[in-house]
């Protein structure tokens, strides 16, 4: 347990930061779940969009300290590596 004011103020902004990166990540999650449904679905007008979607909110939760830059290029990397071997299957 905590006995300074310093360390109990850490722990609180702890809390409140875990609170906020958990809900970033959750959000991520979502917008992938959507992009790989319209995959799934295999329209490219709409994987394209959520693909526009994702990246923003990739984009959004690397610049701040939740992911890591790299991590959230390496996964727009691989969706739209996706979304290309998807039009490249209709063409």
């Amino acid at each position: 347990m905590a006995h300074s004011l310093s360390a109990k103020k850490r722990v609180r902004q702890n809390a409140k930061s875990n609170t906020i990166n958990r809900a970033r990540k959750s959000q991520v999650k979502t917008q992938t779940k959507h992009f790989e449904d319209a995959l799934e679905k295999g329209d490219a007008t709409a994987v394209e969009e959520q693909l526009k979607l994702v990246s923003k909110k990739l984009d959004k939760t690397a610049a701040t300290s939740t992911m890591h830059k790299k991590t959230a290029a390496r996964k727009k990397s691989q969706m739209a590596k996706q979304l290309n071997a998807l039009k490249a299957k209709k063409a």
